[in-house]
């Protein structure tokens, strides 16, 4: 019992430090998955902890569970028009590219480290896929709003790229164990299985669930732990039928992320806590994991093959891949960047060690480091070079609270809070005189800490806080009354879309009259959206195109269409 106590303690303890680490993370920058790897690092037989981990087994069924948790929630906040918007090219990031990348990789592996190539070619792919745990949380920790093409793309393709390093990862292993020289066709067969029948999994256990929780008369509690031991069986049998498990859970959280729509927040709520507990626990084991004095041994080697991947695999493969698309340099340059390496493949690194590979310490520390170097060099840089790069939007809600107050399967109301911002447009109005969409009321008006009574018809001031009893599809609308323009560490709208607004069908020849540019004879008749989708295909906000000293930009979507596009003048 005393050793018990002594583990729960200890285990406590660490998610504390974890946890409360998290605070000085962004002040100093640090991805937080980093700060939850040195923690776990700290508590092993090499730190301050002194607990010696080497539960290969354990590890995996941890991590294996821990991952599938964390895609489920990424499929949860994923909106299906964004899936839309970037599921093509990550589909061929995720497959074609995780192939390129691997190969690539390997064989600078194989070359520079003087080892048989199909060793090199087991260092590629453990290390060939973005891991969706990073990708996730440094975009949302570093509070980035990125061009939907963007981050869609990232999104989907680090929660779609698993099976194929997985796959990749188990065949090399095979080749090595079983002592194989040559590729056959049942390989390939089982690769298809593997995609066919997890997707197909996905979206009908996904179905299912979403029905459930749109149905079913539960307790309002019990609606998010439906939602997550149903995203785990999804799991489960996907990974029964020996098909890919990874991608039938994310794909089972997309479809109950955009066909539930009462009771939604609350589940994401839920889950969000949920996937930071799996992301702190797989990151803490994964730190107990490896022994950091055996780990600088193999630093030099892993150096080299990781500047590689970063500089010289990931870039040539992006760029390869997307090819095929309207991607412009900046957002190859971006994607290329944030090719994160986290959990995965030191999961992957495990593979070798349960199939009792003998040189499998070199491939586990070698992966362990290359997650080290991307950690640090990548997530410590996504920010900065999004903003450099121009590919940030400016975001638009300043939201303080929403509690829903409906269960899932009722028409329900939310009660919503916001904290009025210096350049609020609603400051000096009266309470009785806000411009508030159709359903929505004024609930209460909080300032220094004490209620404002009604009645008396107050003025809104900076500081207060405003509370709303509002319909979910109001929020919008909710926030363009609300919100200011200005937020600490967010773009200026107007600086970034402009002054002059106009719909998408507003002639260009009308346009040059009234601000004097000059429109090609063959474009008199155009409208500003066909101009748009003359270099856009598929167009997202923020998408710009100039016509000579004018540059126009994606204001505003609607179901997959421009409807409204603002004009900025360059003298």
């Amino acid at each position: 019992m005393d050793v018990l106590n002594q583990l729960i303690l200890l285990g406590a303890v660490l998610f504390l430090i974890s946890i409360l680490a998290s605070a000085l993370s962004p002040r100093v920058g640090m991805p937080l998955l980093l700060v939850f790897l040195l923690v776990g690092m700290l508590g092993g037989e090499d730190g301050i902890g002194q607990i010696a981990y080497d539960d290969v087994q354990s590890a995996l069924f941890l991590g294996t569970i821990a991952l599938a948790v964390i895609l489920f929630d990424g499929g949860l906040r994923t909106d299906i028009t964004n899936f839309r918007v970037g599921l093509r090219p990550a589909l061929v990031l995720a497959s074609f590219g995780v192939v390129v990348t691997a190969a690539i990789c390997g064989a600078f592996a194989a070359w520079m480290l003087d080892l048989p190539w199909v060793e090199g070619m087991l260092i590629g792919a453990i290390v060939g896929s973005t891991d969706a745990a990073a990708v996730f949380s440094v975009l949302n920790m570093q509070g980035l709003a990125l061009k939907s093409r963007v981050g869609a793309t990232l999104e989907i393709e680090s929660g779609l790229n698993d099976p194929m390093a997985i796959f990749l990862t188990i065949t090399v292993v095979e080749f090595i164990r079983l002592g194989e020289t040559g590729f056959h066709a049942s390989m390939l067969l089982a690769f298809l299985w593997q995609m066919g029948v997890g997707a197909a999994v996905g979206l009908a256990g996904g179905r299912v669930l979403a029905w459930g929780v749109t149905k079913l008369a539960l307790s309002p509690g019990l609606y998010p732990l439906l939602a997550l031991f149903g995203g785990i069986s999804i799991f489960g049998v996907a990974a029964v039928l020996h098909s890919s498990g990874f991608l039938a859970v994310y794909l089972g959280g997309l479809m109950v992320g955009n066909r539930v729509s009462k009771g939604l927040y609350n589940i994401q709520r839920f889950h969000d806590g949920i996937a930071w507990l799996a992301q702190i626990s797989l990151f803490l084991m994964l730190g107990l994991l490896v022994t950091p004095s055996e780990l600088v041994t193999y630093a030099s080697s892993a150096l080299l093959v990781g500047l590689f991947l970063i500089f010289v695999a990931r870039p040539l493969a992006v760029s390869l891949s997307l090819l095929p698309f309207q991607f412009s340099w900046r957002e190859t340059l971006f994607i290329s960047w944030v090719g994160l390496r986290g959990a995965v493949p030191i999961v992957l690194a495990m593979f070798p060690w349960l199939a009792g590979l003998e040189h499998w310490p070199f491939f586990f520390n070698i992966a362990f480091f290359i997650v080290l170097i991307s950690l640090v060099l990548q997530g410590w840089t996504v920010a900065p070079l999004a903003r450099w790069l121009k590919l940030d939007v400016p975001t638009s809600s300043a939201r303080v609270q929403r509690v829903e107050l409906g269960v899932p399967g009722q028409a329900g109301y939310e009660f919503v809070g916001y904290k009025l911002s210096q350049d609020s447009p609603s400051l000096k109005m009266d309470s009785n005189n806000l411009p508030l969409p159709d359903q929505t009321q004024l609930l209460c008006i909080m300032r220094d800490e004490e209620p404002v009574p009604l009645k008396k018809t107050p003025t809104l001031l900076a500081g207060d806080h405003v509370y709303l009893l509002a319909r979910p599809d109001a929020l919008k609308a909710l926030d363009k009354v609300l919100v200011g323009e200005h937020e600490p560490d967010r773009l200026n709208a107007q600086a970034f879309f402009g002054e002059f607004v106009f719909t998408a069908r507003a002639k260009l020849a009308d346009l040059g009259m009234l601000y004097n540019f000059d429109v090609p004879e063959d474009m008199v008749n155009w409208s500003i959206g066909r101009y748009i989708y003359k270099k856009y295909k598929q167009p997202v906000v923020g998408d710009r195109v100039r016509l000579g000293n004018v540059e126009f930009i994606v204001l505003e979507m609607q179901d997959a269409k421009v409807i409204k596009v603002s004009l900025k003048l360059h003298r």
